[in-house]
């Protein structure tokens, strides 16, 4: 995945993608679904909004209203990956994951070791695209949705069915096991889209 520039704005909806280091199925190894939705109910304690989302087995896409941030949204981002890592390489760890374990710490770019860094559980990157438009939001939420029914995946015969995404809601007004705020409602927030 790309690196992308700093967010220039302490508000606003956004579409964010993350990814796990190479690839690998983390989230789904650990079992690690309720550790992203951990960081989900961290956001709504902030007042942010979780509008859409897909957890895959080694990605997450999510439609997060910002609202007015006292830190960079990247830094926000960026600390919620810090804090699902430790959580999952815990859980690897309670496991004797070791082999696992040993190729995401050898991994790790000296420069980050020497700030501690342990294990590279996350690339270092996140994409991230701001949604102005509902049909550019709409585009994103079809596109997460469909996400475990196509490609390689076949996780779901039909995105209702994957319980790992907003889908649920969205296709039928019905929350799933994770409840999110129709990104059409934040059409009454006051974003101030000033520089962040």
């Amino acid at each position: 995945m790309p690196v992308k520039r700093t967010i220039p704005y302490n508000s606003g909806m956004f579409f964010i993608t993350f990814t796990c280091y190479e690839w690998l199925s983390l989230i789904d190894k650990t079992a690690g679904y309720d550790i992203v939705y951990n960081w989900f109910d961290h956001l709504k304690l902030k007042g942010h909004f979780i509008n859409g989302y897909v957890i895959m087995p080694n990605h997450v896409h999510a439609l997060i209203s910002f609202i007015n941030t006292k830190q960079s949204i990247n830094t926000i981002v960026g600390n919620g990956k810090r804090f699902m890592a430790y959580k999952m390489v815990e859980r690897l760890e309670a496991n004797n994951e070791v082999e696992l374990l040993q190729k995401l710490s050898a991994n790790v770019e000296p420069i980050r070791k020497a700030n501690n860094k342990q294990h590279e559980v996350w690339e270092t990157s996140f994409d991230w695209k701001d949604c102005r438009s509902n049909e550019f939001v709409w585009q994103k939420l079809n596109y997460t949705h469909n996400n475990p029914c196509t490609g390689k995946w076949q996780l779901a015969a039909n995105p209702i069915d994957y319980i790992h995404s907003s889908a649920k809601f969205y296709l039928t007004g019905e929350q799933g096991i994770y409840p999110v705020t129709n990104f059409m409602e934040m059409e009454e927030v006051n974003f101030n889209f000033s520089k962040a």
